[in-house]
């Protein structure tokens, strides 16, 4: 495995040995050890210093269920501290058959516009991209298989990263080619963007990966892994529902974001469902799909193709943080409305949890009306049109929320919550207070835990554990999904490890790695100026019941800033 640099400046590629330091960190780990030896921590986001990573997990290309995710990093935009943010589809896999270990942009480019990076076996090359700028992630996708291939691996970003807004994601391919596997928090299109770069297209399919260290132990190992997953309750009612399936559960525990987090049950959340989204793809003809894999190779199938009644695809997939963002939070209750939003936001390039909570901000300063699906339309256009209120749209819950005067603004280190308000689902509140990441779930979601999810004590050391074994997933390139798998078996994980790379590690080596990326990241931020009162929620939280439990969040701060004293 390489680390290949790339300084899109003097447009010069270095292809690297990996650093003894590095070479057992991987995905979000790999990321915050790089930002700790390379970027100034006090950089601006945006600015010449900061560095855009991609970094393959340690599984990644290897053809184990859901283990090819890609993660991406750099100082954020939004936050302003560090970020990783991952993501199916078929980047983590084609860069992993390519020989990399971590790609890393360096610099600005001298003068303006955009250019395509393409990666291949015979090496990398720098291609015009300005008859793509202001294009769609969907049209620019189409142009770029017609010009690289139909099975190489693309990120790129829309409009809204070229722009360099604050809610900028970078989107990856499917397995089927739809840009739609989106690295979408803090912001990370915008550095794309301000690398002058439209995308990179990783042109590794076919190619061989270096067999496995131990190839009898690695067989028996992912037969284990699969069947472990195959037999899982849980994974079964993801390759069924989704992730949609959530909806059910946080109306019930009163934690559904409604009405811009005014509220935490739905009366009639079952129009937007799990269980109304599969019979709605049930009885509508093909391309309607509720179980598709985002990754090659995937046996859980949790994704979907959401096609109309007349058979024309709407987007793929949609997933509960997005109905959750974007349809309850706006008061909306239909599955193909939220679709068709869902599409729109990827052709820009917007994190869908950041541009649902910010609409929602808008609309609680009462520039539109919740439930009002032409003005939330025209919102988007708004983007489109790169209007003033577009920018403002653009840049996050956080900045419009000073803005326009909004109290009530869902967000910690200047990022949205996802959709689970911390009131009553404490555990997952804590997680959005202390996580280095921001309000992020996938940090450290704590819903399916058997605890009293109202208890402000229990939940402080679910938060932390949780929060450690999702460190170390990210940084193996596997899905959360996954991490049933692992708690099957204590010596699971550490076999995958030594098969596949030789190493000798205990079977504590999830909560060790999980720990120091932890550490890591803390550190990044305390360089860039965090304090323990960044690790706060906002006080409306602790002020206003919501209803219909009317639970406040009532953890102490005193709890909160000693949650990762021990580690």
């Amino acid at each position: 495995m390489k680390v290949l640099r790339i300084n899109v400046r003097t447009k010069t590629v270095v292809a690297e040995e990996v650093p003894q330091n590095w070479q057992r960190l991987g995905g979000r780990g790999l990321i915050a050890r790089i930002l700790l030896d390379e970027v100034p921590p006090k950089c601006d986001p945006l600015g010449r210093y900061n560095k855009l990573i991609f970094a393959n997990g340690f599984l990644s290309g290897y053809v184990l269920s859901s283990c090819d995710r890609i993660s991406i990093g750099g100082k954020s935009p939004l936050t302003g501290g560090i970020k990783e943010s991952n993501s199916g589809g078929t980047t983590g896999s084609q860069m992993a058959r390519l020989g990399l270990k971590a790609l890393i942009l360096e610099d600005l480019p001298e003068e303006k516009g955009f250019g395509v990076i393409h990666i291949s076996k015979q090496g990398v090359v720098f291609d015009d991209a300005n008859s793509l700028v202001n294009l769609g992630t969907y049209e620019t996708t189409l142009q770029l298989r017609s010009k690289y291939g139909k099975k190489a691996a693309m990120a790129l970003i829309g409009p809204a990263g070229e722009r360099q807004l604050f809610s900028a994601c970078i989107n990856n391919l499917d397995t089927d080619g739809r840009p739609s596997r989106v690295s979408g928090r803090g912001g990370l299109g915008a550095v794309m963007g301000s690398k002058g770069i439209k995308a990179i297209v990783f042109d590794g399919y076919g190619e061989k990966m270096d067999p496995p260290f131990d190839q009898v132990l690695f067989a028996e190992t992912r037969k284990q892994f699969t069947q472990s997953l195959l037999n899982n309750a849980q994974v079964a009612v993801w390759r069924d529902y989704g992730t949609a399936a959530n909806v059910a559960i946080t109306n019930m525990l009163g934690c559904f974001p409604v009405n811009g987090f005014s509220a935490g049950r739905m009366e009639n959340s079952n129009e937007i469902s799990g269980e109304k989204m599969r019979e709605l793809l049930l009885e509508r003809p093909a391309p309607a799909n509720p179980t598709h894999a985002c990754m090659p190779g995937c046996v859980i199938r949790c994704s979907n193709v959401f096609g109309d009644d007349k058979g024309n695809e709407i987007v793929a997939p949609l997933e509960y943080e997005t109905i959750g963002l974007m349809g309850g939070n706006l008061g909306i209750d239909s599955l193909d409305t939220i679709g068709k939003m869902n599409w729109y936001a990827n052709d820009l390039g917007v994190d869908t949890i950041e541009l649902g909570a910010t609409i929602g901000v808008v609309a609680e300063a009462g520039l539109i009306k919740y439930g009002n699906v032409d003005q939330i339309f025209d919102c988007i256009q708004q983007i489109y049109q790169n209007t003033p209120l577009g920018r403002i749209l653009g840049s996050g819950a956080s900045l419009a929320g000073k803005i326009l005067g909004v109290k009530r603004v869902p967000v910690v280190k200047g990022q949205a919550f996802a959709a689970y308000d911390p009131r009553g689902l404490k555990g997952t509140g804590i997680t959005y207070a202390t996580s280095p990441q921001g309000a992020d779930h996938t940090a450290g979601f704590t819903m399916r835990a058997k605890v009293n999810h109202q208890d402000p004590i229990a939940n402080v050391p679910l938060s932390r554990q949780t929060q450690i074994n999702t460190a170390a997933v990210d940084s193996l390139g596997a899905c959360l999904m996954v991490s049933a798998a692992f708690a099957s078996s204590t010596s699971m994980l550490k076999n995958l490890l030594h098969s596949i790379h030789g190493w000798d590690v205990t079977e504590n080596i999830q909560q060790e790695m999980g720990k120091e990326v932890i550490l890591m990241e803390r550190e990044f931020n305390r360089g860039a100026g965090f304090t323990e009162v960044d690790d706060r929620l906002p006080e409306w939280l602790s002020d206003e019941p919501l209803p219909p439990t009317n639970v406040v969040f009532d953890v102490t701060n005193s709890a909160i800033e000693t949650i990762f004293n021990d580690i």
